[in-house]
């Protein structure tokens, strides 16, 4: 096993490697939820620890799947669009421009540039007043980039906006966060927001730049609360944290019940949000994606960039997405067949299911964004928790008042429902597991069952959904309405009886966008 030296610049280290371990109570843009909690360690010194978390990432890595668009034993019934909706919401709340939890030497240090706030900042950057280049000259539009073709359910899409490199050639976006340009799915779902935007703006003349901002973030936040999380988040943790969700009432009636996070002056970043619970996210990724009917599917990692969805780049002008691929635009059912379609070659991508399973690709990053041995992401997630000095899943369940998981219950692999497909229970994978689960691989290994019935030419079949639990869903939760209640611009606090004029949920704020 390679050693893990000390950290370099963003994309050849991992963030937060050179902390002090000395200092685990403050708050400030970051923080803790559960700050009396003694921290984990994996080992009788830093080696040990290190060498224990790289067994257990090795064991999270799935053993290399083809990238297809068909069936397949790893799907939830959650549409795909949503693994990159919470990738493009975690940009919006957490930004970290100087690689800050990288070189700090001391926690308390920390600083979150990004606010933890909803308040769309990765798409607005710095406003019209700071960064006219993002818009055009009255200060109200977002500027688009260049056409994209390649389906004909998107006619009017439009890159980002690029820079131009010293051969000429169109190369990073300019962008409020150039993260949203990593991916190429993520960076076309930051120009749907442009676009979004504009449509806002162009139906409404007299609105100001900051009315149409907020017209914007008030819909956005709706998609998050009454959205996003119920599609993630087990409908249990989340009616008892927000009870008003099932009532069909408001907060006003039914407030928030907010038993864990409590921050004394300002909303601030849960580090057992940022560098455990919300990562869920990378185990819901594919191998790879079909972008239209003409383009795909095509694999997240690859040597060769035609054949890659990497981003930082102009990628072909033909793969502009066709997002009902993504999310139920057509009303199709999930895996349904269109008689329109043969082959169903225009099938709605699903979700992988959340579980203690990553895909291959996410184990053998590129250079480009990682150096061996952090090129595997479960690694690097893994160490970021505990150079976090976070308590283990155990620990903090307890604090919650539940009972904590068996080592015999935290089962690693792909939750398929094929015994073949669990490597062990954690306990197996190394002695220094035993009743003492990484925080992170907690919070994936008690995901709970959610029945989805999908259906097919050939008749109904059962598509087992997964959500977060009793801990990684209250932490999801709690964070996220604990921030939107701190927010005073938010839709919550400004107007908490506001509402959109019909239902609204992601499939609605995409479709408006392409309308």
């Amino acid at each position: 096993m390679a050693k893990v030296e000390n950290v370099r610049p963003h994309g050849t280290g991992i963030r937060g490697f050179n902390l002090s371990r000395a200092s685990v109570l403050f708050e400030g843009p970051f923080g803790r939820i559960f700050r009396s909690l003694p921290p984990a360690d994996f080992g009788a010194d830093d080696n040990e620890s290190v060498a224990a978390l790289s067994m257990l990432a090795d064991k999270m890595i799935a053993a290399p799947d083809p990238v297809k668009n068909g069936p397949d034993p790893e799907e939830s019934g959650i549409p795909a669009a949503y693994t990159y909706f919470g990738q493009f919401i975690d940009h919006d709340l957490t930004f970290d421009p100087a690689s800050s939890l990288q070189k700090q030497n001391d926690p308390d240090a920390l600083e979150d540039y990004r606010t933890p706030r909803f308040d769309l900042d990765n798409v607005y950057g710095r406003g019209p007043d700071d960064q006219p280049y993002l818009y055009d000259s009255t200060g109200r539009l977002f500027l688009l980039g260049s056409k994209l073709t390649g389906t004909v359910e998107n006619p009017n899409a439009r890159d980002l906006i690029r820079s131009i490199d010293e051969t000429g050639k169109r190369s990073r976006a300019i962008i409020g966060d150039p993260r949203n340009d990593e991916n190429v799915i993520v960076s076309q779902l930051q120009g749907l927001l442009h676009r979004l935007h504009n449509k806002f703006a162009t139906e409404n003349p007299s609105w100001p730049f900051q009315r149409v901002q907020r017209e914007l973030r008030f819909h956005y936040q709706w998609v998050v609360l009454n959205d996003f999380l119920p599609t993630v988040v087990s409908s249990t943790v989340l009616n008892a944290v927000v009870p008003h969700l099932s009532k069909g009432t408001n907060i006003v009636k039914d407030e928030p019940d907010l038993r864990f996070f409590h921050p004394k002056n300002a909303a601030f970043m849960p580090l057992e949000f940022a560098a455990a619970a919300y990562r869920f996210g990378h185990s819901m990724v594919r191998p790879g994606y079909q972008l239209s009917e003409t383009i795909g599917p095509l694999a997240i990692f690859e040597s060769d960039p035609n054949k890659a969805l990497t981003g930082f780049r102009e990628f072909p002008s033909s793969w502009a997405i066709d997002w009902s691929m993504f999310i139920d635009l057509k009303l199709r059912p999930p895996g349904s067949d269109d008689p329109k379609d043969p082959g169903n070659k225009s099938r709605m991508q699903l979700a992988y299911r959340i579980d203690t399973s990553l895909v291959n690709p996410l184990g053998n990053l590129p250079e480009s964004v990682a150096a061996k041995p952090l090129n595997i992401l479960a690694l690097r997630n893994l160490l970021r928790g505990w150079r976090m000095r976070l308590p283990n899943g155990q620990t903090i369940a307890r604090a919650m008042g539940l009972r904590p998981l068996k080592d015999s219950e935290i089962l690693i692999g792909k939750f398929t429902g094929d015994p073949a497909d669990i490597i062990g229970s954690i306990d197996t994978i190394h002695p220094a597991f035993k009743e003492n689960c990484p925080l992170w691989t907690y919070v994936l290994a008690e995901t709970v069952k959610s029945g989805m019935a999908v259906h097919t030419s050939t008749g109904d079949i059962q598509m087992e959904t997964r959500k977060l639990g009793p801990v990684g869903g209250r932490i999801v939760a709690e964070t996220f309405v604990g921030i939107l209640l701190a927010d005073s611009s938010s839709y919550l606090s400004l107007d908490p009886l506001w509402k959109p004029a019909a239902k609204f949920g992601l499939r609605e704020l995409i479709a408006k966008a392409l309308s």
